[in-house]
């Protein structure tokens, strides 16, 4: 996948999940899309922006490990953030952790980016 268009697909279902979940009420007919935009973001895109990081051309693994890697990862992320919330006087909310996790996502998806971008000048030459 073209890295502008993987950012930009990062980039918009991260902006889609913060909309969705502060503005689609629960008990709404539509609770099950802000359900699953959360869960995607939470247990899936901090993974795989670390797996793009991780492992890019030279490194490249298969879909199967790339999945696995994304949803084991995103645990590590999201436990560690949560861990860090709770022990700082910011504390452990709905808000701090998704101000965070998404700060950290879309760190990472601009770091994988950026490095993706390298790595495919370099290819070119």
């Amino acid at each position: 996948m073209n890295p502008l268009r993987w950012l930009e697909l990062i980039i918009l279902t991260t902006v889609l999940t913060i909309l969705a979940v502060y503005f689609i009420p629960a008990e709404s007919i539509l609770g099950y899309l802000r359900s699953a935009l959360a869960i995607i973001f939470v247990f899936i895109i901090p993974g795989n922006c670390l797996v793009n990081i991780l492992f890019r051309k030279r490194n490249a693994i298969d879909i199967i490990e790339k999945i696995v890697l994304s949803v084991a990862l995103s645990f590590g992320i999201v436990g560690i953030t949560g861990l860090f919330l709770g022990l700082t006087a910011i504390g452990l909310n709905f808000t701090s952790i998704t101000i965070s996790l998404s700060s950290i996502t879309l760190v990472l998806a601009i770091i994988a980016f950026i490095l993706k971008n390298n790595d495919s000048k370099i290819l070119k030459k």
